[in-house]
This record gives structure tokens, C-alpha cells and sequence, in this order.
């Protein structure tokens, strides 16, 4: 009797073997799979930057299609480790490309004293610049 698997055990090992596939082909983009990555500082902000991909900034004083540098990194990650910064990286620099000037999604705010009659509501659309990570560079040599 024992020869032959119950169903119940049939069907609690075929998903686990599904899973167990299923992470090993993940990681198949371009800048995910190779790691490359810098975190810096920016709007008062800490940012996580991969390569070919964009973000939205506070508004920068730079005109559309032109490129900025950042030179405030925190940490960089590549093939070869991690380089941590004290407070920043010496020698590293993000280049940006700017795509469009834009305005974030409107924030209503709502304001009310109970038993006064008094209400005042106000909305906000925060000023964006939408940028892309053109390369991470450390001491003159891209990382990505």
C-alpha cells in the first residue's frame, strides 16, 4: 500500500517543484541582472538609481533633453562589491538626462475646527522634473 502516493501527496509536491523553478528565471532584465546600482542624495531625499531607468526629482533648474551630475553619492554597487560613502563616495557621479518638467498628482488639504465653523480646504501639485540614469560612474570609470 505504501508503493503507491495518496493524491494528497501527488498534488503537495507538484506546486513546491513549480516554485522551486519559477526564481531561477527571474533576474532576466538587462540592469537588474547585472546589480549595478547607486543610492544617492538629492531633494533633501535618498534615492536608489539603476541604469536606463527614470525618476522623478524636485524641480530642476535644467532645461529639457540637457544632462546633470550628481555628485552627492551614498553608496555604489557593482560587479565587484560595494563601496560605501563617508558621508559620500569619493570620486562618484551620476549622469542624468532631463526628460520633461512635470507636476505631481494633487494633494487635497483639508482643514477644520470642530464646533468653530470654520473649514479651509487647499490643494497641492508638487513641481517634478522626470530625469533618466544615463551611467553611474567612480573616479572617471562607468560602473554601469
Amino acid at each position: 500500500m505504501s508503493a503507491t502516493p495518496s493524491p494528497a501527496e501527488t498534488t503537495a509536491s507538484a506546486p513546491a517543484s513549480a516554485t522551486s523553478s519559477a526564481p531561477a528565471s527571474a533576474p532576466a532584465s538587462g540592469a537588474a541582472s547585472t546589480g549595478a546600482y547607486a543610492i544617492v542624495e538629492a531633494s533633501g531625499q535618498q534615492f536608489w538609481l539603476q541604469p536606463n531607468r527614470y525618476l522623478d526629482l524636485d524641480r530642476l533648474a535644467a532645461e529639457v533633453d540637457s544632462t546633470v551630475t550628481l555628485e552627492s553619492v551614498l553608496l555604489v554597487k557593482d560587479g565587484s562589491g560595494t563601496t560605501l560613502g563617508q558621508p559620500y563616495v569619493k570620486g562618484a557621479s551620476v549622469e542624468l538626462k532631463v526628460l520633461a518638467h512635470r507636476r505631481g498628482p494633487k494633494l487635497l488639504v483639508y482643514k477644520m475646527r470642530p464646533k468653530k465653523k470654520t473649514r479651509r480646504k487647499n490643494g497641492h501639485r508638487q513641481e517634478l522634473t522626470r530625469v533618466l540614469v544615463q551611467s553611474i560612474s567612480v573616479g572617471g570609470k562607468p560602473v554601469a
